[in-house]
């Protein structure tokens, strides 16, 4: 009995996953485990600044991102400063001087989707490359750690 309900858990609730890449850094360096929660996108509650697990557009392997935007919002990045909807975004996590110079935008979130980015911005493969991803496609968020 124990085995079935640890194996529903793992299937249906909580997941763990071994970060593959380096584009969450510093956040979630590579080689991190993390915790998925599989229910968190089901129930709707997705929020800017959550990190979240999809089906890469480029390969189909999961790949872990950032939400930054969602539908009927713009989304630039101004001198390496992200930009929503015209407001600079206070993002603590990321290290700008790695991407000092960088621009891109601006872009309108369709509906239904997300936008997402990595933290390394430098270093990531995201919406800014595959555009936005449809909010079918998420699979989980994170639950642990928060990589706030």
């Amino acid at each position: 009995m124990l085995a079935a309900v640890l194996l529903a858990t793992r299937l249906w609730v909580l997941e763990p996953m071994t970060v593959s890449s380096e584009s969450m850094e510093p956040a979630v360096p590579r080689g991190s485990m993390v915790l998925l929660y599989k229910p968190g996108p089901l129930l709707g509650d997705l929020r800017a600044g959550d990190l979240v697990v999809f089906s890469s557009p480029e390969d189909r392997r999961p790949t872990l991102k950032r939400a930054i935007a969602f539908q009927g919002q713009s989304v630039a990045i101004e001198d390496s400063v992200l930009i929503v909807d015209g407001k600079p975004q206070s993002e603590p996590g990321i290290d700008h001087s790695r991407i000092d110079g960088s621009y891109f935008g601006p872009v309108m979130v369709p509906a239904g989707h997300v936008f997402v980015l990595g933290d390394n911005r430098s270093g990531s493969i995201d919406s800014r490359v595959y555009g936005s991803v449809p909010l079918d496609q998420v699979q989980a968020t994170v639950a642990w750690p928060s990589g706030g």
